[in-house]
């Protein structure tokens, strides 16, 4: 049907298969860009030849299953790991995310399944703030178009994460646009001013904060001095529009596994809230070429470093 020049619609309506199906068949299994049945066939024989051996890739190594457990342990996605591997640990045989699918779900992986299944069902329903009417805010529209790009470091999004309503405290989190790297801060109890400590702990962390995309909380009602504060400028999200800061939604949706929805945060201490900051950090993210956001932080400043020094040199 291909050499008379049918459609992949034609051909997916007369075998009663998907258009999808069809166009996948044949762009996974030409040869050479073309499509020979018997060549396909045996391709697909191979793959299933070898499928078993390749799912045993993990088991075989030591190192490789080292590796690849501790970072499902932690959340990691089987993509992220497969392209950790591939772009930066030059030491591991590298692997597929299939095949690290396959070893989660055979004998060798149900505790790790498990316990990931765990940490992704820890959700509850959150209670919706009422949004707060602030005096002459700067919405999102006026931020800066590099901002807007993700083009440099130091434009950041902010978010709070709220105790059930029997709890008390907050977590203050901050998240850079461009290389991921969040900072959190408990907030307790909760204040204009305890938030504004907070940020100036994150800013003695972060030196290199520029703007804030956040939404419209009462705590921020003194945005105008927070600024001055911190020396930076702040962006309100327009009401309701939580998208317009997914990097911090996403980084909240991270530390709800270790806090699920409707917590006290005051029954958790600052040691324990610093060590979901650290595993946060340490995730391979494809964004910034399967770095962690702490790697993707340290390889700027020492950069930033390399071209001050070199500036200097050029100076004298």
């Amino acid at each position: 049907m291909r050499k008379k020049k049918y459609s992949f619609g034609d051909i997916a309506n007369e075998l009663d298969r998907s258009k999808s199906t069809i166009h996948e068949e044949i762009d996974r299994n030409k040869v050479k860009g073309k499509y020979v049945s018997k060549k396909a066939h045996h391709k697909a024989y191979a793959r299933r030849k070898y499928a078993k051996y390749q799912g045993m890739k993990i088991v075989e190594n030591v190192e490789l299953r080292t590796f690849v457990e501790h970072a499902l342990v932690e959340g990691r996605s089987p993509a992220s790991i497969a392209g950790r591997v591939k772009n930066h640990e030059k030491a591991l045989p590298s692997i597929s995310a299939d095949s690290i699918e396959r070893f989660l779900k055979s004998v060798y992986g149900r505790k790790i399944e498990a316990r990931r299944r765990v940490l992704k069902n820890r959700q509850r329903h959150r209670r919706r703030p009422k949004i707060t009417q602030l005096k002459d805010r700067k919405f999102i529209d006026a931020r800066p178009k590099i901002a807007n790009k993700r083009g440099r470091v130091g434009d950041a999004e902010a978010d709070f994460i709220i105790s059930g309503r029997s709890g008390k405290g907050y977590i203050l989190t901050l998240a850079d646009r461009k290389l991921r790297t969040s900072f959190f801060e408990r907030i307790l109890p909760v204040s204009i001013r305890n938030v504004e400590r907070g940020f100036l702990k994150i800013k003695k962390r972060y030196s290199e904060l520029r703007t804030i995309t956040t939404d419209n909380d009462i705590l921020f009602v003194n945005h105008a001095e927070l600024e001055k504060l911190l020396g930076i400028k702040i962006y309100f999200c327009h009401p309701y529009h939580s998208w317009e800061k997914g990097t911090i939604e996403n980084t909240n949706g991270e530390i709800r596994k270790y806090i699920p929805k409707g917590s006290d945060i005051s029954n958790y201490s600052p040691r324990f809230i610093s060590s979901i900051e650290e595993k946060i950090n340490n995730r391979y993210m494809e964004c910034i070429t399967f770095l962690t956001p702490d790697e993707a932080l340290e390889l700027y400043r020492k950069q930033k470093k390399r071209r001050g020094a070199s500036k200097s040199r050029r100076s004298d």
